[in-house]
């Protein structure tokens, strides 16, 4: 199992506000926030990854994208089919450009700060 993935960020407030409102409707719960990082932990002590954002340190003045080598995407694994509407219906209300619209069992979108391409999905057949 993986331990945590962390991620670097422009606007380490902004971006907490905007996972702040994500996080819970994929399965997380805050486990810490100081000025210099926050993070969150899978929701009702359930085993899994914890997410840690830093601020970035190195700015070479190119936006991120999936395409280079490094972070490609990041996926959340929710309980049934409705919660990946839900949360293409959330994400695009924080303003995400979503890159692939509910199919089968996935969306796909891009985080409106600093473009990393997110997924909620369910692999089961059920809503």
């Amino acid at each position: 199992m993986i331990g945590h993935v962390c991620l670097n960020v422009a606007d380490l407030p902004a971006s907490k506000a905007y996972f702040d409102e994500l996080m819970p409707l994929v399965g997380f719960e805050s486990y810490l926030a100081h000025r210099d990082q926050f993070a969150y932990c899978p929701a009702g002590g359930k085993p899994g990854t914890y997410l840690f954002f830093y601020p970035a340190l190195d700015h070479d003045g190119s936006p991120y994208s999936r395409h280079r080598v490094g972070f490609q995407h990041l996926a959340f694994m929710v309980p049934n089919r409705s919660r990946v509407h839900e949360v293409r219906d959330l994400v695009a209300a924080l303003g995400s450009e979503i890159v692939h619209e509910p199919q089968h069992y996935a969306t796909f979108w891009h985080d409106p700060l600093d473009g990393f391409m997110l997924e909620a999905v369910c692999h089961k057949d059920r809503d």
